[in-house]
């Protein structure tokens, strides 16, 4: 049994074979699928939202379920309301974190104080509603650091996973250190990844996730090509490898990290 803990299914690379997009992941053992959502003015950031409610849930289909939040790309374009959207957004059922959110200094689409300040006002958000975070951090790991650590000091610590995560062990024990889960994509699977492989192995069993970030990242042998939450399999089967373990135990480790890192999932 597996859990794609992060993919954007509500993204055009899915418009035209969603079903069958559904159906692959329930034929490769996936369980339940954590929608991201987009946007960021108000009006468009309710896409993760819309598409869990017009699939009606099935027995013979992966459980779907919803976050929502701001990326750092779209940082500039927030707006005061942005926030209140969000705040109202989350009181949705299938809503069960905010995310993704996060900073990205490699792209800079958005000026890196906006990402700050949006960052970290959507952490303050998560934190008054109790949701977890799914963060999303690239080229940015030491501002990321210094903006959580301060909050843990300050009581606020932030309660979430550290999606796509590539760094190395350094970085890794870091993340840990703060609380925070480590959720490993297809890049696990890549040639020159061993920086990231070294973290999967170090991590504790209990603070690990695998994901898609589908349509990104696609796993060898599909690389190159649009991921989707099928091939999540391929990521938990690199990770049992590495860890050396079975792949039902593996499996079970996932979901469990998964429904005690977003307990308003419900997936039993």
């Amino acid at each position: 049994m597996w859990i794609d803990s992060h993919c954007h299914l509500d993204g055009t690379e899915f418009h035209g074979d969603l079903a069958e997009v559904l159906q692959r992941a329930a034929a490769a053992g996936v369980h339940a699928i954590l929608v991201i959502g987009g946007g960021a003015a108000p009006g468009t950031l309710d896409g993760s939202c819309r598409l869990v409610q017009r699939l009606p849930a099935a027995p013979s289909l992966p459980r779907l379920r919803a976050a929502v939040g701001i990326h750092p790309h779209d940082a500039a374009r927030a707006e005061p309301a942005s926030l209140d959207e969000l705040r109202r957004l989350a009181q949705a059922e299938e809503v069960v974190a905010l995310g993704e959110i996060g900073l990205d200094f490699h792209y800079d689409h958005s000026p890196r104080g906006c990402q700050i300040e949006i960052f970290t006002q959507q952490l303050d958000l998560a934190w008054d509603l109790n949701l977890p975070v799914s963060i999303h951090c690239r080229a940015a790991w030491p501002q990321m650091h210094e903006i959580l650590q301060a909050r843990a000091r300050a009581g606020r610590p932030a309660a979430g996973v550290m999606h796509c995560f590539s760094e190395g062990e350094t970085e890794a024990r870091e993340a840990l250190d703060l609380g925070l889960y480590l959720s490993f994509s297809g890049i696990l699977t890549f040639a020159r990844a061993e920086p990231i492989r070294a973290a999967a192995r170090l991590a504790p069993a209990g603070r690990i996730l695998i994901e898609t970030d589908a349509p990104f990242l696609a796993p060898v042998p599909h690389r190159g090509r649009r991921n989707e939450p099928a091939w999540v399999a391929l990521t938990g089967a690199k990770l049992a490898e590495l860890r050396g373990l079975a792949l039902p135990a593996l499996g079970d480790q996932m979901a469990e990290n998964f429904a005690r890192l977003f307990p308003r999932a419900a997936l039993a």
